[in-house]
């Protein structure tokens, strides 16, 4: 997992709030572009690409409403921070996803029933220029999903790239059945329709990550990593049960963590804290650490614990 100092990660949650703002921007222009050079220029797998775009749109404006939302800051109703709302927002996405593949498959197949005219050369043109933004933007929202550890800004990317496949398919096609000329015509729709598989099998996987979340799934290696931060801490003897819950770009720990049975409580209070901080201040993306603290084994079994 990525550990960014803090300010960093502060500064990837803006990022990708304007990365999902740009990439509403640019899905409204590009699925305009799309859906009148296919109708235009008699290319199915174009009119389908924009099909896709179109839940471009909703999905940047549902992640960008998410990312806003998972920013506010913990409150009496919320003491674990607004972060699920990203989670929310990426299986929303990631649906949009599947459903979008399928819709797109399933016209693709009419369309090959349907005999039509052959797409025109210049449609080629305008798919390069989609893939070309498509790719920048799915690059650009993955950097910042991979600083800020943001699902929903994960999924977004995986959005992006879909797009850019269907338009790589939809070019394949459209080659295809230039190239081959009379019987060919419907090459493009058979790409529209190998995109939709593609496609489907992203919205598949990107299910994955917001599941687990929203389900409270541990990761292992930061449990690891904070299991070694709070043994290493002065008075510390054992460390156990640390458990993780994560909320969009923050992550919340609880451990148990033994101590000398003889010790003072206000020395136990010190050594939790110092725990705590030293977590903190390594991990960033851990927002808080509670640390029950425990006497240790051979002390509790002599107490009869």
């Amino acid at each position: 997992m990525t550990v960014v100092p803090l300010p960093s990660l502060e500064s990837a949650q803006r990022r990708t709030q304007r990365l999902a703002l740009a990439g509403v921007i640019a899905g409204v222009a590009l699925a305009a572009t799309k859906l009148i050079a296919g109708l235009l220029g008699h290319s199915y797998a174009l009119v389908a690409d924009a099909i896709e775009s179109l839940t471009d749109i909703a999905a940047s404006v549902i992640v960008w409403s998410g990312l806003r939302y998972a920013a506010r800051d913990p409150d009496e109703s919320h003491p674990y921070g607004h972060g699920r709302a990203e989670a929310l927002a990426a299986l929303a996405v990631s649906l949009m996803i599947c459903a979008a593949g399928i819709a797109v498959g399933i016209q693709a197949f009419r369309e090959i029933l349907r005999p039509h005219l052959t797409p025109a050369w210049w449609t080629l043109l305008v798919l390069a220029l989609v893939i070309l933004v498509k790719e920048v933007l799915f690059r650009a929202v993955r950097r910042a999903a991979d600083d800020s550890g943001s699902p929903a800004a994960r999924a977004d990317a995986w959005h992006h790239r879909s797009d850019a496949i269907t338009s790589v398919a939809a070019a394949l096609g459209i080659t295809i059945a230039l190239v081959g000329g009379p019987g060919y015509e419907s090459a493009d729709d058979w790409a529209a329709l190998l995109a939709s598989l593609v496609i489907i099998f992203n919205g598949v996987v990107l299910l994955v990550g917001p599941i687990n979340e929203l389900m409270d799934r541990q990761e292992p290696a930061l449990i690891r990593n904070a299991h070694d931060i709070a043994l290493g801490v002065e008075g510390v003897q054992l460390v156990e049960k640390v458990r993780s819950r994560r909320t969009g770009m923050s992550v919340w720990l609880d451990m148990h963590v033994w101590v000398a049975g003889d010790l003072p409580v206000r020395d136990a209070h010190l050594i939790a804290h110092a725990v705590k901080d030293a977590i903190r201040s390594t991990i960033p993306e851990v927002r808080d650490v509670l640390v029950h603290i425990e006497p240790t084994p051979d002390e509790r079994r002599r107490e009869g614990l």
